[in-house]
């Protein structure tokens, strides 16, 4: 399954094929993400090693990355090489395949809801999701996150929005980071207790206040010690609550006279 943006790749370009037919001086492939175009793997770009047989590396259905070497674009066709991919390439191309594969049966199912084909959603609503967020994917996993905001964000016309919010909700999991820690709060002051839950307090709400997005527990483990548990669906946001977070406590607990710190957990 794939929508064909582009008639033909680039030189360089990594692609995922499907292994058609082998020879002993080639074989010949199917560009999964561009209509099954064909493209022709010659037998010295097989292998960096030596290899008995080309049939020891490539077999009839296998899926493939691949690099383009030649565009040949009045034949429309492509030569490729398997060797000139490396281990690191591979892996990223493929799990950026099945991601797409995932989001694009996902943008059929909410299709066929509404009776239009995959390549007629496509216009309607994905072209808009990709030039927006990059990839069809991470359009899915904001809209998990930020709702019907993050649709309307890239233009997604309004009858749309409820119809895909319900399915992505249903395919899409987003994980969520977590990062804990101990905070050591003591004060000898005779209202103390009243003094370290005023640095606590002010603490979680400065936290909820830095973004919706982000679960706080703080809770006691025995005084003077308390548990903090941060969770949100990027590090980014969550070190930076944190950060400013822990900033305001040592202000707070400085003008009051309580002694602070903080401990992070390492996993």
């Amino acid at each position: 399954m794939a929508i064909r943006k582009k008639e033909l790749p680039d030189v360089g370009e990594l692609v995922v094929a499907t292994v058609r037919e082998v020879y002993d001086y080639g074989a010949y492939l199917n560009l999964d993400e561009y209509g099954g175009l064909e493209a022709y793997l010659p037998w010295s770009e097989v292998a960096s090693r030596w290899v008995r047989s080309i049939h020891d590396v490539v077999k009839p259905g296998q899926k493939v990355v691949v690099k383009v070497i030649r565009v040949h674009r009045k034949r429309k066709t492509v030569d490729v090489s398997l060797k000139r991919v490396t281990d690191s390439e591979r892996k990223r191309k493929m799990a950026q395949w099945k991601r797409e594969q995932k989001a694009l049966k996902i943008l059929e199912i909410i299709g066929q809801k509404k009776g239009k084909t995959l390549e007629e959603i496509y216009e309607v609503v994905g072209r808009k999701l990709e030039e927006t967020f990059g990839d069809l994917m991470t359009a899915f996993e904001e809209a998990v996150i930020r709702g019907a905001e993050a649709l309307r964000e890239a233009g997604i016309p309004e009858e749309w929005i409820e119809p895909i919010l319900e399915e992505v909700k249903r395919h899409v999991h987003v994980k969520r980071v977590k990062i804990e820690g101990t905070i050591i709060a003591t004060s000898r002051a005779g209202d103390g207790v009243e003094r370290v839950k005023k640095v606590l307090l002010a603490m979680k709400q400065q936290l909820l206040r830095f973004s919706k997005d982000i679960s706080a527990r703080l809770y006691t483990i025995g005084a003077p010690r308390y548990k903090i548990e941060l969770e949100a669906y990027d590090y980014r946001t969550i070190e930076k609550a944190l950060e400013e977070a822990l900033s305001e406590a040592e202000k707070n607990a400085k003008k009051l006279g309580v002694e602070f710190s903080f401990t992070r957990e390492r996993k």
